[in-house]
């Protein structure tokens, strides 16, 4: 599938690492070194601006490695950008380490999953059909 991109940044187009990755990188597209505090959440730009086909959506997720090594995290996870959007694509990253962290052009700060979606469309009823489930919710399985 062919995704209309617009890069204004001086990084590599959104890449797969691996031959099984789903996810691309996408990189951080700054002037100066974002200085992310504890517990802070900041928007990081990157540059890219995508067209996406209609019944499909970019999800923004973090990278396990940004998570795991520094604390930072992606706040909207996945974030979603509509097929209809065209403004650029930034990601929302909040710092839950206790140490100040810091972003510097090109760090890899998200990845970017493509997905295909269904439209649904509402049947209202009076009632829904039973589950061994049933009406379990939050930690209800196990």
């Amino acid at each position: 599938m062919q995704i209309k991109i617009i890069n204004k940044s001086e990084h590599p187009l959104p890449s797969y690492q691996t031959e099984g990755s789903a996810g691309m990188d996408i990189y951080a597209s700054v002037k100066n070194n974002i200085i992310i505090n504890p517990l802070e959440r900041v928007l990081i730009p990157t540059g890219l601006f995508i067209a996406l086909p209609k019944g499909f959506e970019a999800q923004i997720r973090p990278r396990s490695g940004l998570a795991i090594k520094q604390g930072l995290t992606c706040l909207n996870t996945p974030g979603t950008i509509d097929s209809d959007y065209r403004g650029e694509i930034n990601v929302i990253l909040i710092n839950l380490s206790n140490e100040v962290q810091t972003i510097k052009n090109g760090d890899r700060v998200a990845q970017m999953v493509i997905a295909k979606y269904e439209i649904g469309d509402w049947n209202l009823v009076e009632s829904l059909d039973e589950t061994e489930r049933g009406s379990g919710g939050f930690g209800s399985t196990g």
